[in-house]
């Protein structure tokens, strides 16, 4: 059973407004993001891909794989993507005591502040919670540090290793809408579904007239 559903029910949006789960309609342009790098395995080869087709996107990075990987998350930041914080050792929230996952959250903040060039590191905090699990306290209180939570409209499941490629491309293109905020992952589980599923998305709305920006 799906953890969440692939496309998130416009429901659950109105009950956490504070969170950003899709942009506003803003003539054909998606919003790719990827999840758990930098990772040597699959982050590469993902920014060689976007890069054929011009398209930014937004990486929510492990505070621990920054601190292992730092040349991958400055190829990252020079080529023109955002960067966004998923926490130092992708917590999860729903299990985690609040002051912990503060200062976990915090942590991977700083590992990357320190590593990128601040001149050309994005003044907005974008914060994704892992899992998508985060308890309103600690919710609150990332809020009030000047975070912005970014959720997602449209997730691909491409970690789930039982799920057939094809299968992982049709959550996209069945779902996706302008605007949309769109999951992948950048990590070694995903690895085999991204490398089939994220070329035929980028060729897919490319010919139908969409752009793709980082947030």
């Amino acid at each position: 059973m799906l953890a969440f559903p692939v496309k998130i029910p416009s429901i659950i949006q109105r009950l956490f407004p504070k969170y950003i789960w899709k942009k506003a309609f803003s003539n054909k342009t998606l919003y790719l993001t990827f999840d758990d790098g930098p990772t040597p395995e699959i982050t590469e080869w993902t920014l060689n891909t976007l890069k054929q087709f011009d398209a930014k996107a937004t990486f929510f990075c492990i505070g621990d794989n920054v601190r292992k990987y730092p040349e991958i998350l400055k190829k990252i930041s020079n080529q023109g993507h955002s960067i966004g914080n998923h926490t130092f050792n992708h917590l999860n929230g729903w299990k985690t005591d609040t002051n912990l996952y503060i200062e976990n959250t915090e942590k991977a903040q700083t590992t990357l502040e320190k590593e990128l060039d601040p001149e050309r590191f994005s003044t907005k905090k974008l914060f994704r919670p892992p899992y998508g699990k985060i308890k309103n306290k600690q919710a609150r209180l990332l809020l009030k540090k000047g975070y912005q939570i970014i959720m997602w409209s449209v997730i691909s499941y491409d970690w789930d290793k039982s799920l057939k490629e094809e299968d992982c491309l049709n959550n996209i293109i069945k779902h996706t809408k302008d605007g949309s905020l769109i999951v992948f992952h950048d990590s070694v589980k995903a690895k085999k579904n991204l490398q089939y599923a994220l070329p035929k998305v980028l060729t897919y709305y490319t010919e139908k007239g969409y752009k793709f920006e980082a947030l």
